[in-house]
């Protein structure tokens, strides 16, 4: 039907697909809504070698993992709303039928971002327009984990648009933090920061084109790795920007614990991913380098402190500070780094981003849609025509004096071939640019803030929605990077200095800091994040042991039982 007549439409279908789930979980066996019972705990307390490994000797059952893991992904949802997809009866079949017993992944209950393609389920993406349409068959991301031995068991909220540190949309409502429900778990892979946070589950699958699985685990507190692209699969998906290829977004592994993320990561490349994907490299897992990165005595590391648009809140900065000084004191060389200009990429890639004008990712959208808010301020400037966008501009540049703002603001408009041409050839220096740098500094490694802030409260993307620059930087290009989770917000401590003005902020560093409040933040996670070169997933995972290995007290995860 078409607007605005569809209105009607969107709210029958959103109603519909929150009453099949809510039906659904409803209706699932005893299994799933009683308590927690020794043989949970057990099986909860394991990563997933040992269940692999138990599963291989018949210790374990895969229907037994499944409904352990099941019945705490009932609970994170009922706390968080991370759910959209609850696929626990037809995993229950996969489970006694489908399990290569034999396989890395051997019995290993694995959770989905909404945008994987599952056989027999919607792939919604948070548009109701998509609803109501099943896919036949499964994408090529699901048949490697079903021949590795998992069981998808859960699909994940995201926000619609894809474009958003949040995970709401009409089709499924708002997932929620699960240390402070006030907040945000992270986007666009909210819902699975949330639900892998909580315990209800230990690895999972989500895609990043701006920091979509990083910026979820820093939110949430867990651990995940941005792939280069080309390492992970990524047909067999949906989007909200199809034909999207300035900054490409890759599908890559989420975790509750480094070791997990370390073995799933390693697992899913085992089973030759480019045999069922075109897009993947056929390469390896290359145990001379993970071994490398894991022995070198001595490292040489670089320590970006800000990206000079946002400087860390003290929070972030502080977690950073933690990571330093106990790196240091394993003898590590760890220095400043001035890199190429972080600015420079934060302006080619939001506008190579958005290079058509936002209209693929509101083409979606139905009469009354809810629209994420950072989405729809993007949407509406694009839309504002060109003269008054100039004006506006001139008033931020000489009149606000506002050098950072004015400068995103210049060139985000439509842009056309020969534009995009030009800007595609802009990213490639850029990249040159860095490449060069990173020799010249020969370092192992770099560490920087995941972002300029903690989790943030709901529909504060209205203000924040270019504070991204931290792990859209990477996206551009094409850096393998992981979240570790460090610290805790703490009221004390973390409060912003007597010294601090916020009226002396750029636009973008207004955005996030109008949000900054250690006093409510208290408790919220804060991680670090550590940046390697392109197509360095074993080493990077590698670099993760060392610097988790270093700190004093390793991070604290929700427990399950207090839930």
């Amino acid at each position: 039907m078409l607007p605005p007549f569809d209105y009607l439409d969107h709210r029958q279908d959103c109603h519909w697909k929150q009453l099949e789930r809510s039906t659904r979980i409803a209706g699932l066996s005893s299994h799933y809504h009683g308590p927690i019972s020794s043989l949970d705990k057990k099986i909860l307390d394991k990563p997933i070698r040992e269940l692999v490994n138990d599963v291989h000797k018949q210790l374990l059952t895969p229907i037994e993992i499944l409904r352990s893991y099941g019945k705490i992904a009932l609970r994170a949802h009922e706390r968080t709303n991370c759910l959209t997809e609850v696929m626990l009866p037809e995993a229950e079949t996969w489970a006694e039928n489908d399990v290569n017993l034999k396989g890395p992944l051997a019995g290993i209950p694995v959770s989905l971002k909404d945008s994987i393609v599952v056989g027999g389920f919607d792939v919604s993406v948070g548009y109701s327009c998509k609803t109501g349409k099943p896919s036949m068959k499964d994408g090529a991301l699901v048949k490697i984990l079903k021949d590795a031995g998992a069981i998808p068991y859960v699909k994940t909220n995201l926000p619609i648009s894809l474009l958003s540190f949040e995970s709401t949309n009409d089709v499924w409502g708002r997932s929620t933090n699960p240390h402070n429900s006030k907040y945000s778990p992270g986007g666009s892979t909210g819902g699975e920061g949330a639900l892998l946070a909580f315990g209800g589950g230990r690895i999972g699958i989500g895609s990043d084109v701006a920091g979509s699985v990083r910026v979820p685990a820093h939110f949430s507190g867990i651990y995940s790795l941005r792939c280069s692209t080309g390492r992970w699969p990524k047909s067999g998906m949906d989007t909200s920007m199809p034909g999207q290829e300035g900054i490409p977004s890759v599908f890559s592994p989420m975790a509750r614990t480094l070791d997990d993320l370390t073995y799933f990561s390693k697992s899913i490349v085992s089973m030759k991913p480019w045999n069922y994907d075109h897009s993947v490299h056929p390469i390896e897992w290359r145990e001379d380098q993970e071994h490398d990165a894991r022995e070198k005595k001595l490292l040489r590391i670089g320590v970006l402190r800000t990206d000079r648009v946002i400087d860390p809140s003290p929070a972030c900065a502080r977690a950073l500070e933690e990571a330093v000084i106990a790196l240091r004191s394993k003898g590590h060389e760890v220095v400043d780094v001035d890199p190429p200009s972080p600015y420079e990429a934060l302006k080619i890639a939001s506008t190579l981003l958005n290079s058509d004008g936002c209209k693929m990712f509101r083409s979606f959208y139905r009469t009354g849609e809810w629209e994420d808010p950072g989405a729809a301020q993007m949407g509406l400037y694009m839309r504002v025509p060109r003269p008054l966008k100039y004006l506006y501009y001139l008033w931020v540049r000489y009149i606000r004096r506002d050098e950072i703002w004015a400068g995103l603001l210049a060139d985000f408009h439509e842009q056309s071939t020969l534009q995009q041409w030009k800007l595609v050839a802009k990213r490639e220096a850029y990249k040159a640019k860095w490449h060069t740098w990173w020799q010249h500094e020969k370092l192992d490694f770099m560490l920087t803030p995941p972002n300029a802030t903690p989790a943030l409260p709901h529909d504060a993307m209205k203000d924040a929605v270019s504070s991204c620059g931290y792990t859209f930087l990477f996206n551009l290009l094409d850096y393998t990077c992981g979240i570790i989770p460090v610290t805790h917000v703490d009221r004390i401590v973390d409060k912003l200095p007597s010294t601090f003005r916020y009226a002396n902020l750029n636009g973008v560093a207004k955005g996030a800091y109008k949000h900054y409040d250690a006093e409510k933040m208290h408790g919220l996670p804060v991680a670090v994040q550590v940046v390697g070169q392109r197509l360095q997933e074993e080493r990077v995972l590698a670099y993760m042991e060392r610097v988790e290995g270093a700190l004093e007290k390793k991070y604290e995860l929700l427990e399950i039982e207090k839930l």
